[in-house]
């Protein structure tokens, strides 16, 4: 692939990811911005509790389907030669600037969400048997304690075990991606971490 093609799709990776789902959904359908409520996160999690069910799983599904869409552009542009030992670092590259896009979208003054549900996307496109079991973590924690944020970190620190005791592949650019997973949930986590600690951070109900 020639520079220009890389940087052009690095530039579509990072607007794919910027794509502000919950402010959009909010603007479009409550009249609200949802970074003035809640956590003032503008994320699955905190449009689930503020705007309700349906609103949260449209922005999450959006917001898993960012990822798993820029890890597939090396197969959506066919025209596109792409030397095939280097397509998994390219899919990681894409994914990294996803993530920052939803992070930091240009859309919204650069204040988004914490990547956790788009990351989700990326590992179904790399590794769907590491991003299931991620899942299943997710789910287990949540049940367990109805802390999302403790949820995802876990679900984030499981990956790197995962892949180290079942992925088949020694790829190193797989093992650094995956110790990138947890630390990426622990720093976009840490005022959860802190609430956590005094007891404060607030627990989901189920219905």
């Amino acid at each position: 692939m020639d520079n220009n093609m890389t940087i052009l799709l690095i530039l579509l990776s990072y607007l794919t990811g910027a794509f502000p789902s919950a402010f959009i959904v909010g603007k479009s359908f409550f009249s609200i911005d949802i970074r003035q409520h809640g956590s003032g996160n503008a994320g699955a999690t905190n449009t689930f509790r503020v705007l309700g069910k349906a609103a949260g799983t449209i922005v999450l599904i959006i917001d898993v389907f960012k990822g798993w869409l820029v890890v597939n552009f090396v197969y959506l542009f066919p025209s596109i030669y792409i030397n095939p030992e280097l397509i998994f670092e390219y899919q990681l590259l894409f994914g990294v600037f996803a993530v920052l896009g939803h992070l930091f979208p240009i859309f919204t003054r650069f204040r988004g969400g914490k990547g956790i549900a788009t990351l989700l996307g990326i590992l179904i496109g790399l590794h769907s048997f590491s991003a299931f079991v991620s899942c299943m973590v997710f789910i287990t924690v949540l049940l367990a304690f109805r802390y999302v944020s403790l949820a995802s970190i876990f679900s984030a620190i499981a990956f790197p075990i995962i892949i180290y005791f079942f992925s088949e592949s020694s790829d190193v650019s797989l093992i650094i991606f995956s110790i990138f997973v947890p630390l990426l949930a622990l720093s976009t986590h840490h005022k959860n971490i802190r609430r956590l600690l005094r007891g404060k951070e607030r627990k989901i109900k189920f219905k």
